[in-house]
């Protein structure tokens, strides 16, 4: 059985494959993509982004209306390039997630769990909070900005009706988990170097004080001196998240 889809006009299945490349990378960018943002909200930017794009790579979809294949192809590469595009800034937003781990851990705050509003699960309440000041500063910087940017070059990048090159995508997604787990850890640094240096004088105190309650001492004292550090360096914590969003938004956004 054959489908002949020539009835449609090429303009409107123009404005289907650009909403298919554009919806998914809204799914998926964060704060838009969360899972409390309603879903009116959500389609209404993917169509509004889908309408400011269109005029400029309409002419870029060749598509042979007169089967079914070559339609339903451009389609399922239309929606790896929008899920490469979300999936890039979201996993940037992991790296808080590791670091609000480590600094829970240090702080004593480990099994201390809230929801996570932009997963809808549980969370370490420190990584959350990190997570949603980091989303915060995404948009009041403007760096959104260079998520729209990234959906123009992509037209660029990966143009429409080419095989997208999988193995690029794939190396690309690995180095950005390496890299937010590898940046997650700095930022954590100064927590680390305060729970060494904490324990290891912990150590020597019981030694030195064998009768003391070691632990009902250093508990609230940790979690005072970890929340004066974290009011200390949390500024310098977040410019180096948004130096690094911003890098690499840059390699999916060239020309911004």
């Amino acid at each position: 059985m054959r489908i002949d889809l020539s009835f449609l006009p090429p303009l409107a299945v123009a404005f289907m494959l650009m909403f298919a490349r554009t919806g998914t990378m809204v799914m998926l960018l964060p704060g838009l993509g969360e899972r409390s943002v309603p879903v009116r909200m959500r389609l209404t930017a993917a169509l509004l982004l889908c309408a400011l794009v269109l005029p400029l790579h309409r002419d870029a979809y060749q598509v042979n209306l007169g089967s079914f294949g070559p339609v339903i192809g451009l389609l399922l590469g239309e929606i790896l390039i929008g899920v490469m595009l979300g999936l890039t800034a979201r996993l940037c937003l992991s790296a808080l997630q590791v670091t609000g781990s480590i600094v829970a851990q240090q702080l004593g705050f480990g099994f201390v769990t809230t929801i996570d509003p932009t997963q809808g699960q549980q969370g370490v309440i420190v990584a959350n909070f990190l997570t949603l000041l980091g989303v915060v500063l995404i948009f009041a910087t403007d760096l959104h900005h260079l998520a729209i940017a990234a959906l123009g070059d992509s037209y660029v990048l990966f143009r429409p009706g080419e095989l997208p090159a999988t193995g690029d995508m794939a190396a690309l997604i690995t180095r950005l988990i390496a890299g937010a787990f590898s940046i997650g850890v700095q930022i954590s640094a100064p927590f680390l170097v305060f729970g060494l240096l904490f324990n290891v004088g912990l150590g020597v105190l019981s030694r030195l004080m064998p009768q003391m309650q070691v632990f009902f001492v250093a508990m609230p004292l940790s979690i005072f001196a970890g929340l004066m550090i974290f009011v200390v360096v949390v500024g310098a914590m977040m410019a180096t998240f948004l130096g690094y969003f911003e890098g690499v938004m840059h390699l999916i956004a060239p020309r911004a």
